[in-house]
């Protein structure tokens, strides 16, 4: 049976880390790039605010490093305690720093120096939430289980996409008003603290202390099992670009290409947010009923047949179709795989460098991949006179990938058992 303070916990935290990512998101492709960077070059201002988004992913990698070290050396627990605050203080300073046309370059060195930081955090914190539930839950139902965080991950979407549009709302929006999604993200870290200060830690890594923890985890793991991480890579790369060009790229394309106004996009991705919260427990039942890889590879299918017909849809400028569209290509297809894809990576690695290894593998690819994708699509686009036909062909190719790598990936297991290394004796330090 689940320790449900540790799901609780886990989710909302979750929920916060994405409520944080989706906001940034969701402000470089509307606002960012006017109060950042020079009005007189809107296109610069755009790949300037998508740019900044980037960044952040150069710093999740590190992030996992560091702190998927001290999820195995220290514990899981006060890991993710420590990610959390540091996520939260550096968007709520996100939503106190001076304008471009106050400040100058220091403008966007400080944004870009606060989403350094924002991505910091992040790199372990949805990775230890993925540890923490796996371990603590019950193998017969571990699909669902874990792909609990995933359901937090569009709550943190949800949350933001509507605070962000009610923000909109307001008369001095462009002023003043976009900063105060941002700092409320405070109120969440309060929230968050308090859950995660209350729960235990995984037993299956207190197993591990007794019988001497790993001294350098990220190396264990690269030393130790490099076909799953080679796996674990190539599943999670394309598939982090696909959820951030449906997610963050067709909100600015919508707006600035198609010229629709921007509460389409933002009813689009409040409409995908809520259908993948529906979604994701059902794709993590049904992993546990049929098996996690079949589903994930089934939904890939979906996605890369479904990718041009997506934009075709989009491109009608009918708010209607634009909304179905992004509604079913996230909501549907990109939560399937999300669902299912936390219960894969957990099962790919051993308790003693789990932490590492699920954090390394999300964190570095989201550098490569995810943060980029925006500044990718939008660089074609521009490249293709403003068609979309590139972007669609981009989702194929990356369906084709996440599918080659999960088809090869080694039968899952259960956690405790361990198959790529002998016992270690009591007191022993690797």
């Amino acid at each position: 049976m689940t320790n449900r303070p540790v799901t609780t916990a886990a989710v909302i935290g979750t929920a916060i880390e994405f409520y944080d990512h989706a906001l940034f998101g969701l402000a470089a492709a509307i606002v960012l790039n006017k109060q950042f960077f020079p009005a007189d070059t809107p296109l610069a201002g755009a790949l300037g605010a998508f740019a900044a988004f980037a960044v952040g992913f150069l710093a999740r990698p590190i992030g996992g490093v560091v702190f998927g070290h001290f999820g195995d050396r220290v514990g899981r627990k006060p890991t993710l305690i420590v990610t959390l605050l540091l996520m939260g203080l550096a968007t709520a300073g996100i939503g106190l720093l001076p304008t471009y046309d106050q400040a100058g370059l220091a403008a966007p060195a400080l944004l870009v120096l606060l989403r350094l930081a924002q991505g910091f955090g992040a790199g372990a914190e949805y990775a230890g939430a993925l540890v923490l539930i796996a371990e603590t839950s019950d193998p017969r139902r571990r699909g669902m289980w874990a792909s609990l965080p995933g359901a937090g991950v569009q709550i943190g979407i949800l949350t933001a996409t509507l605070v962000f549009a009610g923000a909109t709302t307001l008369p001095s929006f462009e002023n003043w008003g976009w900063r105060l999604p941002f700092l409320l993200s405070l109120v969440g870290v309060g929230v968050g603290l308090f859950l995660r200060s209350r729960v235990r830690e995984s037993e299956l890594f207190e197993r591990e202390r007794a019988r001497g923890l790993s001294r350098f985890p990220a190396l264990e793991v690269a030393r130790r099992q490099p076909r799953s991480l080679l796996i674990a890579f190539m599943a999670n790369a394309p598939f982090g670009a696909i959820a951030y060009i449906i997610n963050v790229f067709v909100l600015s394309y919508v707006t600035r290409t198609l010229g629709l106004p921007t509460t389409v996009g933002l009813i689009a991705n409040v409409c995908s947010s809520a259908m993948a919260i529906a979604v994701t427990p059902l794709f993590g039942h049904l992993a546990d009923r049929v098996g996690a890889r079949p589903i994930f590879l089934g939904t890939a299918v979906v996605l890369a047949v479904f990718a041009f017909p997506m934009f075709w849809l989009v491109d009608t400028g009918r708010p209607e179709l634009v909304i179905l569209a992004v509604t079913l290509g996230y909501g549907v297809c990109v939560a399937g795989m999300f669902a299912v894809l936390a219960s894969l990576l957990t099962e790919l690695f051993d308790t003693r460098h789990r932490y590492s290894g699920v954090a390394i593998a999300r964190e570095w690819t989201a550098a490569l991949t995810s943060g980029p994708a925006p500044l990718v699509a939008t660089a074609l686009v521009a490249g293709a006179g403003g068609a979309s036909w590139p972007i669609a062909l981009l989702l194929v190719v990356c369906a084709a990938i996440a599918f080659t790598a999960v088809l090869f990936a080694p039968k899952t297991r259960h956690l405790t058992e361990a198959v790529s290394e002998p016992p270690v004796p009591a007191g022993a330090v690797i």
